[in-house]
């Protein structure tokens, strides 16, 4: 049941900077006890209306009202006092002070004496915790020993510590583990039930229909339509969203899938994984699916030489290779795509030209200097091929969005003429026009033989995307589907452990007397 007034009411916002309008008179409001899904492709817009709507930019015109009364925002902390929190995809807190400490950052219970009262502090923090259904963190642990999830849920607590009525999440399951995406749901659900009104921003369609109550769509910097869940549908937001039907989500191309490229035979690191034997081929993407946690990326790091394996063999062009080290890797035409391109595939503060030229630095240096020229038409050739959407080979890679960021980290692991390519959750935190463009960049790939090992939690993106399927649970690889055969229920059952271990071999579905199995 919403309130019969918004929280929070944002009236034909404009806001510009130089060389670009990044809202056009847009409206959007919250009411208490719905979640109100905002979504838009990168640079629709949709992170400078909260950041308006938290205080951290002022609009150019339009105006801001708060329980139907007008505000003005100068500053963060003025939308705090009116009860509006937000909590962005790049967590806010304090690492080495504890869980308590971050809740009741900057407005902590005091004594008579005016101290930190310590013992009502801790008290407090554990109350609030418990309100929320957490009951398995320690109030004294040290913030940054946390999981993502349990930093995520302090956020969220401290926000509630400030008597938050409206609470605004960016992005807030594109780090988290499914558990937690489940965990994050309940906690919503009870803050509804609250009357707490809740912005959620996604690129995970599915998510706004498993939550969401109404849904507002922007489109470069402009306000398209806001509708009822129940009312609209997936291709509807799409094309919303990205002014054009995606028929195509997955551009699948015919290719030519040539002979074996690189083969692992036993594969097996302590703890991680044990016995992953497969094949990859040239102009074949074969994706790995499985549930987090089943030795997916393990495998990848193995065969990229970031964990070298204990047991087994890698072979290239039917010859064994020893891969101890990525440098290694790379001299044997393999490349690895990480899972976080963030932290692990780029340097944001950085230019586009120097992350492109970060692989081939040594082809590019004679005498110890970097040929600054062959560097910029290295950084300008892959603008062009990979049809990046940057105004300069010198803009900083972290002003670029994220289906971008992507391309950049694909484009600086070509320039190092690989064989394999190793993806690893290519389109995690894109936008679904970016995601189309990075399926067809690697389909175009594949079609020119390069032989590509794709991992991915999104199951329609593995069943689009894939000439084989590959599953693994549990540190093993437990099935193995052909693309008539990858199926969701099937590679679904796989993952979940419905099989039947009888050393026969991997991915036979038999009938079992409880139901469907797998024979492995």
């Amino acid at each position: 049941m919403t309130d019969s007034q918004p929280l929070l009411e944002l009236r034909h916002i404009s806001k510009s900077f130089p060389g670009v309008k990044a809202l056009d008179d847009v409206s959007f409001d919250v009411y208490g006890g719905e979640v109100h899904a905002l979504l838009g492709e990168n640079g629709a817009g949709k992170s400078t209306l909260i950041k308006i709507a938290s205080g951290v930019y002022q609009p150019d015109a339009g105006e801001i009202l708060v329980q139907g009364q007008p505000v003005r925002f100068g500053s963060p902390r003025d939308a705090q006092e009116k009860g509006i929190a937000t909590i962005y995809q790049e967590l806010l807190l304090y690492p080495e002070l504890s869980v308590a400490e971050n809740i009741f950052m900057g407005h902590a219970p005091r004594t008579r004496l005016g101290a930190i009262d310590w013992p009502e502090m801790r008290k407090k923090a554990e109350e609030l915790l418990a309100s929320l259904n957490i009951h398995d963190l320690d109030v004294t642990s040290k913030v940054g020993r946390l999981s993502v999830g349990n930093r995520q849920r302090v956020e969220i607590a401290k926000a509630l510590s400030m008597n938050a009525r409206v609470l605004i999440m960016d992005e807030p399951s594109a780090a988290i583990t499914e558990a937690d995406v489940e965990r994050l749901f309940e906690i919503i659900r009870l803050l509804k039930e609250r009357q707490v009104g809740i912005v959620y921003i996604s690129h995970r369609l599915h998510e706004v229909f498993d939550i969401g109550d109404r849904v507002t769509v922007l489109r470069d910097g402009h306000y398209i339509a806001t509708k009822q869940v129940a009312e609209t549908n997936e291709d509807d937001l799409v094309n919303m969203m990205v002014g054009r039907t995606l028929d195509n989500m997955f551009p699948k191309l015919e290719t030519q899938i040539g002979d074996v490229v690189l083969e692992v035979r036993g594969l097996s690191r302590r703890r991680l994984f044990q016995d992953v034997s497969f094949k990859l081929r040239a102009g074949e993407i074969v994706g790995m699916a499985g549930l987090v946690g089943s030795g997916r990326s393990e495998v990848a790091q193995s065969i990229f030489g970031l964990l070298p394996p204990q047991s087994g063999a890698i072979f290239m062009d039917g010859k064994e290779i020893k891969v101890k080290n990525p440098a290694q890797a790379m001299r044997y035409g393999i490349a690895y795509l990480p899972e976080d391109r963030g932290t692990q595939g780029l340097i944001r503060q950085m230019q586009l030209r120097e992350n492109t030229s970060l692989t081939v630095l040594r082809d590019l240096s004679r005498a110890g200097f970097i040929n600054r020229q062959k560097e910029l038409e290295l950084a300008q050739s892959t603008i062009e091929k990979l049809a990046i959407r940057a105004y300069s080979p010198l803009q900083l890679v972290g002003k670029l969005s994220g289906g971008n960021q992507q391309k950049v980290v694909v484009g600086k692991w070509l320039a190092t003429r690989p064989r394999v390519l190793i993806v690893d959750e290519p389109t995690r935190g894109i936008d679904v026009g970016a995601k189309a463009e990075i399926h067809r960049l690697l389909s175009e790939l594949a079609q020119q033989g390069l032989a590509i090992l794709m991992i991915s939690s999104e199951l329609p993106e593995i069943i689009g995307m894939s000439d084989r399927v590959l599953v693994m649970r549990e540190g093993r690889l437990v099935a193995e589907f052909s693309r008539a055969e990858a199926t969701q229920e099937n590679i679904g059952m796989a993952m979940m452990g419905n099989w039947v271990n009888n050393g026969s071999g991997l991915g036979e579905k038999v009938q079992a007397t409880d139901g469907v199995a797998w024979q492995a």
